[in-house]
């Protein structure tokens, strides 16, 4: 195999002077396991680990190889490893907030064209989820589409595929069945040669019997979901990229169970374009869609335009951006919290003033 196969281009071809260094190659790497890196280019492939150099970069914020990166690798003559001594600046990334308290991201992925989004038509059915999947795919660089899995156990697909319609925006969207084939023909013709998808979901979703039907070999395990909640365990453990046999690349993921978006103001606001544009009508340019005259936003729920639904939904992804703001940027919280005593200030005022004129 060789690196045009992996996906290297004209893009990452006018890295290769700068960011390659000398006695080093250029190449991709396929998955990670526990510290270590498999990387495959114009040489066998093999495991690597990353330079005390990159090591010591990473602590101080430097960027820590992730699948679908290119990077900069020593191959040694009679070493068992590589050694990566550099990450090439991404194209793309899908990221996440950390689980947890801790506010830092984590890179999922890296250099990925197309982010498929994969829900499965059981009972643990989300829209609200595919919502939060679409914010990051957006913020990721990389272009989304919609998977929905299991038509063969949905009694009313179609329905399903109709709620997801009126979410999605004009993203694409493909109902298949992994289990019997169905639909995976429309998937496959959007693929491209050379081209970097990545399978992104909750566990029992269907994306490792999705990457075994593309690959059209089973290459990665499976497992039933629960019966009674339609849930699934980690049958895919680790991140890994696969070449399917047109040609795309192809990376299957483990099911995330949590998924916090983080710094995804543009995804958000790309995926609820209609809630936005709406909110561009209001009279008032601070409208908190509630209950002020001349809001656009409520008077599309009365007419029942807009799901109420949706704009909770949108409502609380915005306020999870801004608190993740607040806590990555301790200088606007400061600025926000003093604009709010000031506020608070204001109003205790103008009610001891209404109160000595009832006196």
């Amino acid at each position: 195999m060789f690196i045009v196969d992996l996906g290297w281009d004209v893009y990452f071809e006018a890295l290769r002077v700068a960011c390659v260094g000398a006695g080093c190659v250029p190449a991709r790497v396929i998955s990670q396991h526990r510290g270590l890196w498999r990387v495959a280019g114009d040489f066998e492939e093999c495991w690597a680990e990353p330079s005390g150099k990159l090591r010591k970069e990473s602590v101080a914020g430097g960027d820590w190889p992730a699948v679908g990166d290119w990077v900069s690798a020593e191959i040694l003559s009679g070493q068992p490893n590589a050694t990566i001594q550099q990450v090439l600046p991404r194209r793309s990334r899908f990221v996440r907030k950390v689980a947890g308290k801790q506010i830092a991201e984590q890179v999922i992925v890296a250099n990925i064209d197309v982010a498929l989004v994969v829900a499965a038509l059981d009972g643990d059915f989300s829209v609200r989820r595919i919502e939060r999947y679409l914010a990051q795919s957006w913020e990721s660089g990389a272009r989304p589409a919609i998977v929905l899995n299991k038509a063969d156990a949905c009694a009313e697909p179609q329905e399903l595929v109709a709620q997801i319609e009126r979410i999605a925006m004009g993203v694409p969207i493909f109902l298949v069945s992994a289990k019997t084939g169905a639909g995976l023909e429309a998937i496959e013709a959007s693929f491209k040669k050379g081209q970097t998808i990545v399978l992104l979901g909750s566990s029992g979703v269907g994306k490792s019997t999705l990457v075994n039907r593309l690959l059209q070999e089973e290459r990665q395990p499976t497992h039933a979901v629960r019966s009674s909640d339609s849930r699934g365990r980690h049958t895919t453990t680790s991140r890994e990229l696969f070449v399917t046999p047109g040609g795309a690349l192809i990376i299957d993921t483990p099911g995330l169970r949590e998924l916090q978006l983080w710094n995804a103001a543009e995804g958000v606001s790309q995926t609820f374009t209609d809630v936005d544009e709406l909110a561009a009508q209001c009279r008032f340019t601070d409208c908190q869609h509630l209950n002020e005259p001349g809001c656009a936003v409520q008077r599309a729920l009365a007419e029942e335009v807009l799901d109420a639904d949706r704009l909770e939904s949108w409502r609380k992804l915005q306020r999870e951006q801004g608190f993740l703001l607040r806590k990555m940027d301790p200088a606007n919280a400061a600025a926000q919290k003093k604009g709010t005593k000031i506020s608070m200030r204001q109003v205790r005022e103008k009610y001891r003033n209404r109160d000595k004129g009832k006196n």
